[in-house]
């Protein structure tokens, strides 16, 4: 009886073990890889069944990031992370992916100029996975690049008139001569094996190698030509300054917003009406506006506020397609901020729904904005909402002449994207995507047309007795 016992007990310990040592060996298993390419950041996103352990180090002379993800298995998923690569993506020129050791997979991503990495890790969000987040940003913002010719112009023609003096000439072999003249500048030339090349040296920067590095808070702006093309001066009426609006094509990139009943995504019915509404705005004399994102990619909601606010906007009008549980929901809705909590219980679950944005498109709750605070703790907000109250009720009203509205009002609630403390902000709600008969006239050109150009119109009734007043030049830093 004693050896039986003990043949079961032993037994048992084997299998226990073995179960044991099945479930240590079990690694991770990527399920997903995305790269989300754009002139403000190129973002690389990694989701798989279970929380991500990394290391990551910068390196110099290539410049290069190196991400290892431990724990985890080389499976096909991960190993296509280097064929999701544009040749047009402006920062990153390949990724190399590899076994380092037994369950470590190394990443090697080629950059194309020195630049910022940030990472961090996602918890599940709607439909994610746990998730890691590789944001390649630029070393200098664009925006601010932007920002510092307008305010600067004089700087700027003497860096160009640099960089044209230090453009490369190709000289034939036979040719003997120390110096050359390019555009009436004198530059140096060194002979090399093919021939002579003019050459300008520029002093580069190291850095130390960052492990376990948290996300820098960045500031992202629209692609370059977009912002030149916001901060290029256009005829406007004698005698008034220029307005700017900021338009704000909801969600984008990780985050696709609402999806219709036939699969259309919300980012993309917001992109595309806001190019258009942006498009007419242009067209106005003393009018111009800009977009927070004019592609498939994600900003957080505070970089949103802090885009337009640098770039001094007289209004901010963020452009939606709302989704209910129950199809037959339709009707568009326009929505300001409150400080005193939302206005009726859909107000409060839909600031709620918008706010998550920043958890599925992929913030690290990490990061910390002392500017971001100190906005949002500005309380002196009183007359900039009831501002947006006025603008509110002059698009909702042109908007209700194309469209059922869902509400007759303008709602209040707590929405992140409306909190500048200076700039009257709505969110418009432009008809339910998750109604079959609403989502296919958001779908249709003529409608969408229809659609901005009621919005257009109560954007200037609004100035016709609110007056754009002088803007003072906003201290950010």
């Amino acid at each position: 009886m004693t050896k039986y016992c003990f043949s079961k007990l032993l037994s048992f310990t084997i299998l226990l073990s073995c179960l044991l040592l099945s479930a240590t060996a079990e690694a991770n298993t990527v399920t997903a890889v995305r790269i989300w390419p754009a002139d403000i950041y190129t973002r690389i996103t990694i989701e798989a069944e279970k929380p991500i352990l990394y290391k990551m180090t910068t390196l110099k002379d290539p410049e290069r990031v190196v991400v290892d993800v431990e724990d985890i298995d080389l499976n096909a998923v991960i190993k296509a992370l280097s064929d999701k690569v544009s040749e047009s993506d402006p920062y990153i020129s390949k990724i190399r992916v590899a076994n380092f050791k037994p369950k470590v997979v190394r990443l090697v991503v080629d950059l194309k100029a020195e630049a910022k990495p940030a990472i961090f890790t996602l918890t599940p969000a709607g439909d994610y996975k746990h998730r890691l987040v590789l944001d390649i940003y630029p070393t200098k913002d664009p925006l601010m690049a932007m920002l510092d010719e307008r305010d600067n112009p004089l700087q700027a023609a003497d860096v160009a008139t640099n960089n044209k003096a230090a453009q490369v000439v190709t000289l034939p072999q036979s040719t003997d001569v120390p110096t050359v003249t390019v555009d009436n500048n004198t530059v140096a030339v060194v002979k090399v094996d093919e021939g002579a090349k003019a050459v300008n040296t520029t002093a580069t920067t190291t850095t130390g190698n960052v492990v376990d590095s948290t996300p820098q808070t960045s500031s992202v702006s629209p692609q370059n030509d977009t912002v030149k093309d916001n901060l290029e001066n256009k005829p406007s009426t004698k005698g008034l300054r220029q307005i700017t609006i900021a338009i704000d094509p909801g969600h984008g990139g990780e985050d696709p917003g609402a999806i219709g009943a036939t699969g259309s995504r919300e980012k993309e019915i917001t992109l595309l009406i806001a190019k258009k509404l942006k498009a007419k705005i242009d067209e106005e004399p003393g009018m111009r506006a800009l977009l927070t994102r004019d592609g498939d990619y994600f900003i957080p909601l505070h970089m949103r506020v802090l885009k337009a606010r640098k770039l001094q906007a007289d209004l901010f009008i963020s452009i939606h397609a709302d989704a209910f549980t129950n199809p037959a929901a339709r009707g568009s809705s326009v929505f300001a901020l409150s400080e005193k909590g939302a206005t009726s219980a859909s107000a409060r679950y839909l600031a709620k729904k918008e706010n998550e944005s920043d958890l599925i498109g992929g913030v690290s709750l990490n990061v910390k904005d002392p500017l971001l605070a100190r906005t949002l703790l500005d309380l002196s907000q009183t007359a900039t909402i009831n501002d947006s109250l006025k603008l509110g009720k002059a698009v909702l009203g042109n908007i209700g002449e194309i469209n059922k509205l869902h509400k007759h009002h303008v709602e209040q609630a707590g929405f992140a994207v409306l909190k500048s403390p200076d700039i009257p902000s709505i969110l418009v709600e432009t008809a339910f995507i998750s109604n079959p008969d609403e989502e296919r006239r958001l779908n249709d050109s003529a409608y969408q047309d229809k659609l901005v150009l009621s919005i257009l119109t109560g954007i200037k009734k609004y100035f016709s007795t609110n007056p754009a007043l002088a803007k003072t030049k906003i201290a950010l830093d």
